[in-house]
């Protein structure tokens, strides 16, 4: 697995490159950068992603259309509501040891059916998930907690996917001391943002180091 190729993005620029590629398929003017045969074969000996990105595995979060990125360009993780699992924290720690990326994009996203079914999961009435999808959504369960302790029971959805978005993230720094360490250091950053289906955006809601 080792790869010996480096990033030459600082978090910074690989967080700049993240936003232009985002106004570019916003606008309705994406460039398809390196998609051609040349790219391709260009990554055969190994690959120097500009950023890892941990994202829901919504069908509409294709993260490479969105970002307007090419072959080479993401190291994508991907599970349904964006949860923080072993293999996540593994991934990701390979992403930044191995592959040397200076940014991590953690993206959630509004109208998510993870969300959705942690909030219809503490219903009175709410019917008995199978085991796999109720363990997937535990973790966001906290969140539809608070959001409702606030609402007077009543959870909005889009403010329980904010608040899940910033429990991945916290989880991440603190299940994961190389990631954490890597950020105190400055050599990685860390931005955790919504995106929004109908307008295209990816909206920043938390960032950690220097973008």
């Amino acid at each position: 697995m080792t790869d010996t190729t480096t990033s030459t993005h600082t978090p910074a620029s690989a967080w700049q490159e993240m936003v232009r590629g985002n106004a570019r398929f916003v606008a309705g003017e994406p460039s398809h950068p390196r998609q051609d045969v040349e790219r391709r074969e260009s990554l055969g000996a190994g690959q120097a992603p500009q950023a890892a990105l941990f994202g829901c595995s919504d069908s509409r979060l294709a993260a490479e259309i969105i970002f307007d990125k090419g072959l080479g360009d993401l190291f994508v993780v991907r599970n349904a509501g964006q949860v923080i699992s072993d293999s996540v924290i593994g991934s990701l720690e390979y992403a930044v040891a191995v592959l040397n990326v200076p940014l991590i994009v953690v993206l959630g996203h509004d109208e998510c059916g993870a969300v959705r079914a942690a909030i219809d999961s503490q219903g009175a009435d709410a019917p008995i998930l199978p085991p796999h999808i109720a363990s997937l959504i535990s973790p966001i369960i906290p969140a539809v907690k608070r959001v409702a302790h606030q609402h007077d029971g009543r959870p909005d959805a889009q403010e329980v996917g904010r608040e899940h978005l910033r429990d991945t993230v916290a989880e991440l720094l603190q299940s994961s001391e190389l990631i954490s360490d890597a950020v105190a250091a400055g050599t990685l950053a860390i931005v955790g943002a919504n995106y929004r289906l109908v307008e295209g955006t990816a909206v920043p809601d938390v960032i950690l180091g220097a973008v």
